[in-house]
């Protein structure tokens, strides 16, 4: 619009000059000037919304989620009621939606703190579990803390409560035998452990060895304050829960199922696939992409409206905050989807060209969205009066 405005002037001059008009200015021609395109946005509101709404909150939730869990593989110490199992079944899909949606901010504690492998190490050693299993008894918390992180966590729990996965999801309550039960038991007080730790380092402590050290909450909402060495600034912690989003939504495409996904059909692998014992896959994709909807949208789906990176994009650029939301949501329905009419599981799907075809429309849309987030979002940065 200014360039317009000024080829117009031009033209307007010489047409008075043409006219007989005076052709004598003294003033100084000025020279047309590239407009400014830097934004302002205010991100304290954002920032200290996303870490006690989303992030603190998330934690939180998935311990509760674990205490649940403990109580429910208690229960099995002799029971033999189906209901029981199935119970214990549906306390560890529980849990494990709060871990995947946190997947989008995966910094902080649980890296330094290596929660995360603690946790969801994959692929399972079902050879080492097995062996521990037959040559072990009185399993305990704090032994199993010591062996490595393959035969412990999420999937270790999932493989015993399930079952291999091969023909089924479910497992009969007859088949889980004494030790299994007690390691189970053992099993889940570790886990419950180690998401207390992770919701205590973003609530009270982020440093074990430092007892005068702050929260990690603390640190993510007042950035650059003398004795908060981690973030020097407001922009450094925009940056880092983008760079969280581009993370999770790489992870999701080029890895959860790149990997099983194989070039072809002959190279599918469904020992690469990740949560295969208890068919649940397809639900920790789409709960990663959730959680990047989480940081993105400044809340949980269904919570009154909060501020998150969408404001911060769209106060630079209101078509692109609009455009990245609608591909999120895309990219979790396209998710979804890969289960088929047939409810397909990922594990099942890979093998099938169908199911292919319904995974590489996925995976498109992934990559759009990583794309947008790379190339569109993350240069507004450079462009921000932070």
């Amino acid at each position: 619009m200014t360039l317009r405005k000024t080829a117009i002037a031009i033209a307007l001059m010489s047409t008075l000059a043409a006219c007989g008009g005076s052709g004598s200015d003294d003033s100084t021609p000025t020279t047309p000037t590239t407009p400014d395109n830097r934004f302002s946005y205010a991100a304290t509101e954002m920032i200290i919304n996303l870490t006690d709404d989303v992030i603190v909150a998330g934690y939180a939730d998935l311990a509760a989620k674990a205490e649940a869990l403990l109580l429910a593989t208690q229960k099995l110490t002799n029971s033999t009621a189906q209901a029981d199992l199935d119970a214990a079944q549906a306390a560890w899909k529980a849990a494990r939606l709060p871990w995947e949606q946190g997947e989008s901010h995966i910094f902080g504690p649980v890296d330094s703190l290596s929660i995360d492998p603690h946790l969801d190490s994959w692929p399972l050693n079902t050879t080492d579990l097995q062996t521990q299993l037959n040559t072990n008894s009185g399993f305990d918390a704090e032994t199993i803390k010591g062996w490595n992180d393959d035969v412990q966590g999420f999937h270790t729990i999932e493989f015993l409560l399930f079952g291999d996965g091969v023909n089924g999801n479910t497992k009969p309550i007859s088949q889980l035998t004494a030790k299994e039960r007690e390691y189970l038991i053992a099993l889940a007080e570790v886990f419950r452990d180690y998401t207390k730790q992770l919701d205590d380092a973003w609530q009270i402590n982020h440093n074990p060895q430092d007892t005068a050290a702050k929260s990690y909450a603390e640190l993510l909402k007042h950035p650059g304050v003398a004795g908060h060495t981690i973030y020097s600034s407001q922009l450094a912690v925009v940056e880092e829960l983008i760079n969280g989003m581009i993370a999770i939504v790489d992870e999701v495409g080029n890895g959860k199922i790149a990997d099983p996904f194989g070039d072809s059909l002959a190279t599918a692998d469904t020992s690469k696939v990740e949560s295969q014992y208890s068919w649940n896959s397809l639900d920790d994709f789409a709960n990663n992409i959730i959680g990047v909807r989480n940081v993105y949208q400044g809340e949980f789906t269904g919570n009154s409206d909060r501020q998150g990176i969408i404001n911060f994009v769209a106060a630079a650029d209101a078509n692109l905050a609009t455009r990245v939301s609608s591909e999120i949501d895309d990219a979790i329905i396209k998710i979804r989807a890969i289960a088929g009419s047939n409810q397909q599981p990922f594990r099942q799907a890979i093998k099938d060209d169908a199911g292919r075809a319904r995974i590489q429309v996925a995976v498109d849309a992934l990559t759009k969205l990583k794309t947008t987030l790379e190339s569109d979002v993350i240069p507004l940065l450079s462009r921000w009066k932070s």
